[in-house]
């Protein structure tokens, strides 16, 4: 578990010395080395323990970055790319020391291309002002983990979140990056055309390898039309196996759902506190269809029809804007219902993924385990395809409740593995996650290692992340 896997790794204080001195001379006020700002790059929104870096710089562009690794080669230090730190596994954390190269500022849209469905922006640029640009070309964005991450950080992390069960995640939605590698060469994987058979997938290597290979400094990516009609709606349930087998039942029908999400009793608790909201305390399905009106209104009597064979006390749905929005805020806030539960405790956000004929299952024995062992952990769910999330509420001040904690979250992966899942669907490796990638990828884990050993000799790219 994270919190006996995670130290400080061994620093090149030399090396680290000399290329602050270096970059402070190029960089001028774009460098910091305040305290307060180095503790703004490093972990914020999880429990693990916070690493800070020994600086933290700003580059404006393409080539600046390249300087910066540059340095760092020549000087082996770590460079740690940040986003906008929302990441939950430790991602952003500098166990080695070295520097944070804060992306926020490459945060220009570098071209759309409305006919062929796809723009190329920088990586600072966050999902909402990427949809703020892009409203009045009549296209979207579709990936939305919840957060207004930065886009270069979804595509590290190979996100996905409510959308992904229509349009996928960020790893069917990436044509190509360019990235900076080792040795200060910017490569570019591939081109705009929707398909290729030209080589290795390079595209797909650098999406998901959380900044350790190089880092990103443009992303190409797809985009849809934004619907003519969305309809959202409340369905609530009996128990966690009716929702779940109403989530089968609907996808196994071909029913074009958009969103699906899963909350369980706890967790409709927890929003109907922190949102205001008055919905029944059971486990829910939220839901939204995107298409024409006609489609819409098709899709949501037929969910309406598999929900109360299902035993649903009512679906509640509604084509009005300012109420969907409401409702899908509830579902975007739900870390911080959580924290509601028990004020004053930390909170350890954590995902896995089964596929979705075992959801119930996995759902069923992880709350049985937390109510056996006394444990606060609501649940959320992309129900769509079997990923949902445990936010675990412990007293992380006190050695037996961590202790607890980690013991659950070991359990949690386990089940899932044991399911033939996987132990994180969308959060990444990180630090957090670094104990079950060895039982989930067996031997593939050392050809990971090799391909990493290849495109970066010195570890200087994010080191201490997916592999110890």
């Amino acid at each position: 578990m994270a919190l006996k896997a995670i130290k400080a790794g061994t620093r090149n204080d030399s090396g680290i010395v000399a290329a602050k001195e270096l970059l402070a001379a190029r960089f001028g006020e774009r460098f910091q080395a305040g305290e307060a700002v180095r503790a703004q790059h490093t972990h914020t929104t999880t429990y693990i323990p916070a690493q800070l870096p020994d600086a933290v710089v700003f580059p404006e562009s393409g080539a600046e970055v390249r300087e910066i690794v540059k340095i760092a080669s020549a000087h082996r230090v770590p460079l740690i790319p940040f986003g906008t730190g929302s990441s939950l596994e430790g991602h952003v954390n500098a166990p080695h020391g070295g520097i944070s190269v804060d992306m926020m500022r490459m945060n220009r849209v570098l071209a759309v291309n409305a006919e062929d469905l796809d723009c190329t922006v920088e990586p600072g640029i966050t999902r909402e002002d990427l949809n703020t640009y892009l409203r009045d070309t009549g296209l979207f964005f579709p990936i939305d983990p919840g957060a207004n991450a930065s886009i270069g950080g979804m595509a590290s992390t190979r996100a996905s979140g409510t959308n992904a069960v229509r349009y996928g995640t960020m790893k069917e939605n990436v044509l190509a990056v360019t990235a900076v590698a080792a040795d200060g060469r910017e490569i570019s994987t591939g081109h705009r055309a929707r398909k290729s058979s030209a080589g290795y997938d390079l595209t797909r290597l650098f999406v998901g390898a959380e900044g350790t290979l190089g880092i990103v400094t443009s992303i190409t990516l797809r985009l849809q039309g934004i619907p003519e009609v969305i309809s959202g709606g409340v369905c609530p349930f009996p128990t966690i196996a009716d929702a779940c087998n109403a989530v089968i039942l609907t996808i196994q029908s071909g029913i074009p759902v958009a969103r699906i999400e899963l909350l369980d009793a706890l967790q409709m608790k927890a929003c109907n506190a922190y949102s205001n909201l008055n919905y029944e305390e059971t486990p829910t399905l939220f839901v939204e269809f995107h298409g024409s009106a006609e489609s819409v209104e098709l899709q949501s009597r037929q969910f309406a029809e598999i929900a109360s064979e299902l035993g649903s006390t009512g679906f509640i749905w509604t084509t009005n804007p300012e109420e969907r929005s409401r409702l899908w805020k509830a579902r975007h806030n739900a870390y911080w219902a959580q924290k509601g539960l028990v004020p004053g405790a930390a909170i350890l956000s954590t995902d896995v993924c089964v596929p979705i004929s075992r959801l119930a299952d996995c759902v069923a024995a992880t709350q049985e385990d937390s109510a056996a062992h006394g444990l606060v952990a609501p649940i959320v769910g992309h129900a769509g395809d079997g990923n949902f999330h445990v936010g675990l509420l412990f007293d992380d001040k006190d050695p037996a409740d961590v202790a607890r904690a980690e013991a659950f979250v070991e359990r949690l992966n386990a089940r899932a593995l044991s399911m033939d899942g996987t132990c994180t669907g969308e959060h990444g490796i990180g630090q957090g996650k670094m104990p079950f990638l060895k039982a989930e990828l067996g031997d593939a884990l050392d050809l990971m290692r090799q391909i990493k050993r290849a495109l970066d000799p010195d570890n200087i790219f994010n080191p201490g992340k997916i592999f110890a």
